[in-house]
């Protein structure tokens, strides 16, 4: 039987389990903490019986993703809360800027940037399980809509900056930077525009969710759907190399799969790389 690590348990390794699982693939997930999660946790942060959010409350690209629906999740006990407003920036003079599913609602907060935010988020909402599909795949891939995503990209690949200029009032200007600001990184780069745009339009394509109960909600029915289908997790383990996967499963697994930072990949197969790719690392 062909069996498989993954070290990892952010949602993005326990969904590649979930898939070898599925194909019949014998899977062991590795978590150095104490909890499996990886950031899709909720915590007692501040004090008993209140409830915070480690890392994103809010899971637009999660009931966007096909994969994550094929799964049936709300089995384990998994559900989606949407609120009427999304999100919101305010301002010191009091106004706002206010993002809602409905489009044609969020744009009557923009005033005079009302048209600009409507023709730059209307052509992907239209097209958005199309490009959402697109972004999902792997960043070398043959597009199976090229026209949309070539639209998209276009926006794309402009600064955050550079996008924000189309709006003449700060409203609109103030929202759509605060949700780019989700790049992580300079937004006067080229691509940094991307975040922004895609997360907006995927708030007004499918909303901004909650997980009910937190966002662990999601990380336990992932571990439910693994565990069903005979995927074992093993908390407490710091992989510092490959031999050690050996030694857990006893033989060299068929399969290694890393859900870690860049530098936690340096430290497991470091030896192993490209020299080009250890030095970027």
């Amino acid at each position: 039987m062909t069996a498989a690590v993954v070290v990892g348990s952010g949602p993005n390794g326990l969904a590649a389990a979930i898939r070898l699982a599925h194909a019949g693939v014998k899977v062991t997930v590795v978590e150095a903490h104490d909890r499996a999660g990886g950031g899709t946790l909720t915590s007692e942060l501040t004090v008993p019986g209140v409830l915070h959010d480690d890392c994103a409350a809010f899971h637009p690209t999660a009931v966007a993703s096909p994969y994550f629906a094929s799964l049936g999740l709300e089995r384990h006990g998994l559900r989606w809360l949407w609120s009427e407003v999304d999100l919101a920036h305010p301002l010191d003079d009091g106004r706002a800027g206010l993002a809602a599913r409905d489009l044609s609602a969020s744009t009557e907060s923009f005033g005079a940037d009302s048209t600009r935010w409507h023709r730059l988020f209307a052509p992907a909402l239209r097209h958005f399980d199309d490009l959402i599909g697109e972004v999902f795949q792997p960043v070398m891939h043959l597009p199976r809509h090229p026209v949309t995503l070539t639209r998209f990209g276009l926006q794309a690949a402009q600064p955050a900056t550079w996008i924000a200029r189309r709006f003449r009032d700060e409203p609109a200007r103030a929202l759509y930077m605060g949700v780019a600001a989700h790049a992580f990184g300079r937004l006067d780069r080229p691509m940094s525009g991307s975040v922004g745009l895609m997360l907006i339009a995927a708030s007004h394509a499918v909303g901004w969710p909650v997980a009910a109960g937190g966002t662990e909600s999601i990380t336990r029915a992932l571990l439910a759907e693994l565990a069903e289908h005979g995927g074992k997790v093993v908390t407490g383990m710091h992989v510092r190399s490959l031999e050690q996967l050996t030694d857990l499963t006893g033989v060299a697994p068929d399969i290694v799969l890393l859900d870690v930072a860049p530098k936690g990949v340096f430290e497991i197969v470091g030896d192993r790389l490209p020299r080009r790719v250890r030095r970027a690392l």
